[in-house]
């Protein structure tokens, strides 16, 4: 019987004791010691009937994330059989009799797909039985939705040669690993998690295999030497022309760049203000194209959108520390494997959401880029380049690692999204449990309870 029906039918005795005038003080006072103790009893009554209910709901929040794994591929039977007999497995409050345990499952129709329990017992009333109520009835619903979402993830990683100190190599290729099997486990199936890794230093290796491509420019760029002007050598060449008996031979040198296809398929910085942009590349405005450059200290090769699980942790094994610090470039590469060619984003289903995400981690200050070697005006155009890509609806994730007592950096704090998305740590030990975090977070992007 509802609490409310309970209230209603002490306050109609209450006035029909007020209202009786005939009998004698100690009558009076004996009838109205019944529904005092009703009062007493419901109370006591409806905390016990809260507490069942609190479990109840626990153990159908647990079950709906459960059968929510495999409702897809179960028939309604069989989702029935596993919702039952998980619940039970966990709901062990012996005082809730008659027990019934119903699950739904809804299919994707555009708005994700959905698992419903519904939950509801008998509690035996000990008090309110003095009022005529034996038991009390609770109820509980809970209700999972997923895959209205779908997650693309670009990792933008710091592999510079400060990396090869305090084990901080070795732990970002842990957590990473860990984090890539956190999506994966969020992912129902095929193509609804896509991640990218882009390892950067000074430089982002693009692949020397693009030497090629059309995006990928060895020209000069105004007043900074390409790729051309700063890899070849100088040639010289002997002409002679005969007058007579008398020859006449002249010597000429001139530059001559190597071949492309010795480049190491390093890019440096575009040109401003492209450096901060997702900015498709086009040959009929030089600006927007990557310039090539042969960096000493290139970093393994990037990788786009995939959700080959294998490639991936296969990716993250080939990492290694070398170079200088400019966060922008990988900020930058990242935003654009994202988005934008020269790389092909996969097309995105009209029936679903989608959340882009930017993880960026760096162990140090910012100190060289194609235009800086100083911090502070590095750090300006990575402010640009984050709110481009905040602009774009792009979550940012920061995590600085910070074994050498550094300052804490202000432009990843401002970069991230809000300040539950920067992370600052102060041993390699920290940095699984911080990308555990970020995975837990990402996973409940994917399943909305």
């Amino acid at each position: 019987m509802a609490i409310n029906v309970l209230l209603d039918r002490l306050c109609r005795t209450l006035r029909e004791l007020r209202a009786a005038n005939g009998a004698n003080v100690t009558v009076t006072f004996a009838l109205a010691t019944v529904p005092m103790v009703g009062f007493v009893g419901a109370a006591v009554d409806y905390s016990h009937a809260n507490s069942v209910k609190a479990a109840m709901q626990a153990a159908a929040d647990s079950t709906a994330l459960m059968v929510s794994k495999d409702a897809a591929t179960l028939t309604n039977a069989a989702l029935q059989t596993k919702a039952n007999d998980y619940f039970k497995a966990l709901f062990t409050r012996t005082e809730a009799t008659g027990l019934t345990v119903v699950a739904i499952y809804n299919a994707n129709t555009g708005n994700g797909s959905q698992v419903i329990i519904n939950a509801s017992s008998n509690v035996k009333a000990d008090f309110m039985g003095l009022m005529g109520v034996s038991q009390m009835k609770v109820a509980v619903d809970s209700q999972v939705r997923w895959g209205n979402t779908k997650m693309r993830v670009a990792l933008a990683l710091d592999t510079t040669g400060s990396m090869a100190q305090d084990g901080k190599m070795d732990a970002l290729k842990t957590s990473v690993k860990s984090l890539l099997a956190q999506l994966k486990a969020a992912a129902s199936k095929d193509g609804d998690v896509y991640v990218s890794i882009v390892p950067f230093s000074k430089d982002v290796n693009v692949g020397k295999s693009n030497y090629n491509q059309s995006w990928v420019d060895f020209k000069d760029h105004g007043s900074w030497d390409g790729w051309d002007s700063d890899n070849g050598d100088d040639v010289s060449t002997t002409t002679c022309t005969k007058n007579g008996k008398k020859s006449k031979c002249t010597t000429s040198t001139s530059w001559v760049p190597d071949n492309h296809n010795t480049w190491n398929g390093c890019v440096t910085d575009r040109d401003q203000d492209y450096d901060t942009t997702n900015t498709a590349p086009s040959t009929s405005l030089q600006a927007t194209l990557f310039p090539a450059e042969q960096y000493d200290y290139c970093p393994a090769q990037l990788m786009a959108l995939s959700y080959d699980w294998s490639a991936l942790n296969t990716k993250v094994d080939s990492l290694f520390p070398a170079g200088n610090t400019n966060q922008n470039i990988g900020l930058a590469w990242a935003f654009q494997s994202l988005t934008a060619a020269p790389f092909t984003i996969p097309p995105k289903d009209p029936n679903y959401k989608y959340s882009e995400v930017i993880i960026l981690v760096t162990d140090g200050l910012n100190t060289e880029s194609r235009y800086h070697t100083s911090q502070t005006p590095i750090d300006l155009r990575q402010l640009k380049t984050c709110a481009n890509a905040k602009a774009k609806g792009i979550i940012i994730y920061t995590m600085f690692i910070n074994t050498g007592g550094d300052p804490t950096q202000s432009v990843l704090q401002n970069c991230a999204t809000d300040a539950s998305k920067y992370v600052e740590v102060k041993s390699s030990n920290q940095v699984l449990s911080a990308f555990n975090s970020i995975g837990t977070a990402l996973s409940n992007l994917r399943i909305a309870q």
